[in-house]
């Protein structure tokens, strides 16, 4: 089958490789009909993340049908579904409360170690995110097979088309999870850092939720005109200083609650970015947290920090101070998406969430390179890419 491997810093292939197969019981093997490009795969593309190897395949927002099923498998031949990026069993500690992105369960034994290594504790495994994460083949190809298949994927409705409900995978629960997080009460103001995907369900999901004020913060003018579709008040970074901003236009008090959806590689010419990007480039730091910093120092006090954005290894200049000093609580952590898809799911079936928007472009397995230069190089007009195994370039 074809599938998108990894070859190192911005090298990415489709290559040939063996078709999946039944591992496991509770084993799926589904043929791919959508497949999204993640935010969080271009900290692959730049190799911020650790631990991939050359001709992992990439690729964790993925949904399509069910081909074979293993013998404990719930799903059936011809079935359509959407497959959650985490991958959890359904029925260990964590999962039994819900947190299925802390099943230990998900990552295979000769993977845990390096997970404990660097962060004390084995997550849960994740679909074609690094061997940190279970070493998993992602779905970014024609065919991806799914562990705890009777667990993972919801069944899709017959004719419901697949743009409308792909991002159940990945960014409309983490969007979600990020508002719930905020813990967000009538009359709120909340304040998001970054529009990209994850950032503009956030803000959709804040309304939803019933905050007052959405005050979205990025430098992409189309991305920053989504989020004013919504209904959302915005700052751009390059034209307005952001604590300035938010303490104007919150009569000096502060958002109540914010959300950070840049993660790892903020961007902007700030002092404490460029020390960050400096330190990255001679290997003594790994993450970029301008946007986390910021977010921190501008909420209120006695506020709420939600921080959905993946950062990956130790950090400096934290401002643990104002955080202990101004009363913050934190809630952060990869997405219990098991948990949010059937209520989503039904809230798309019920017009009260619109997820089409978000799509750019549509183009075929192949072109998935250049997807991803595109996606990584111009993201004001890129704000998602949708990859159609079997589509041809002139379908698209």
């Amino acid at each position: 089958m074809k599938a998108l491997t990894w070859h190192g810093k911005h090298d990415v292939r489709i290559d040939n490789v063996p078709d999946p197969g039944i591992v496991n019981p509770r084993d799926a093997i589904i043929k791919v009909t959508s497949t999204a490009i993640c935010g969080s795969d271009l900290h692959l593309y730049d190799h911020f993340i650790p631990t991939m190897q050359s001709g992992d395949i990439l690729g964790h927002e993925f949904m399509g049908e069910v081909v074979e099923v293993g013998p404990k498998s719930t799903l059936q031949k011809g079935q359509r579904v959407v497959v959650p990026f985490t991958i959890s069993c359904g029925s260990c500690y964590h999962c039994n409360k819900h947190q299925y992105s802390a099943c230990p369960n998900g990552l295979p034994a000769d993977n845990q170690d390096i997970a404990r290594a660097a962060y004390g504790h084995e997550m849960s495994g994740l679909f074609g995110y690094s061997h940190m994460t279970g070493g998993y083949a992602g779905g970014q190809a024609e065919y991806v097979r799914v562990p705890f298949s009777d667990v993972g994927p919801i069944v899709i409705p017959d004719g419901v088309d697949d743009d409308k409900v792909l991002f159940l995978s990945d960014i409309l629960p983490t969007g979600w999870q990020a508002a719930e997080y905020a813990e967000i009460e009538p009359g709120d103001t909340v304040a998001v850092w970054g529009c990209g995907p994850v950032g503009l369900f956030a803000v959709q999901s804040a309304f939803l939720m019933g905050a007052e004020r959405v005050i979205a913060i990025d430098h992409f003018p189309r991305r920053l005109e989504l989020a004013r579709q919504f209904g959302a008040e915005v700052i751009n970074f390059e034209e307005s200083k952001v604590y300035e901003a938010l303490m104007e236009m919150t009569g000096g008090i502060g958002p109540d609650a914010v959300i950070d959806s840049v993660g790892l590689e903020a961007h902007g010419l700030f002092v404490d970015n460029v020390i960050d990007e400096l330190k990255v480039r001679t290997f003594t730091g790994t993450d970029r947290i301008h946007a986390i910093r910021q977010a921190i120092i501008a909420c209120r006090k006695g506020g709420r920090v939600s921080m959905p954005a993946v950062y990956g290894g130790f950090v400096d200049k934290f401002p643990l101070g104002a955080f202990m000093e101004k009363g913050l609580t934190l809630k952060t952590g990869q997405t219990h998406v098991q948990h949010y898809m059937p209520a989503l799911l039904n809230a798309i079936m019920e017009d009260k969430i619109d997820t089409t928007f978000l799509i750019s472009h549509r183009m075929p397995l192949d072109e998935a390179p250049k997807g991803y230069k595109m996606f990584h190089d111009h993201q004001n007009e890129t704000t998602k890419i949708v990859l159609k195994p079997g589509m041809t370039a002139a379908a698209a």
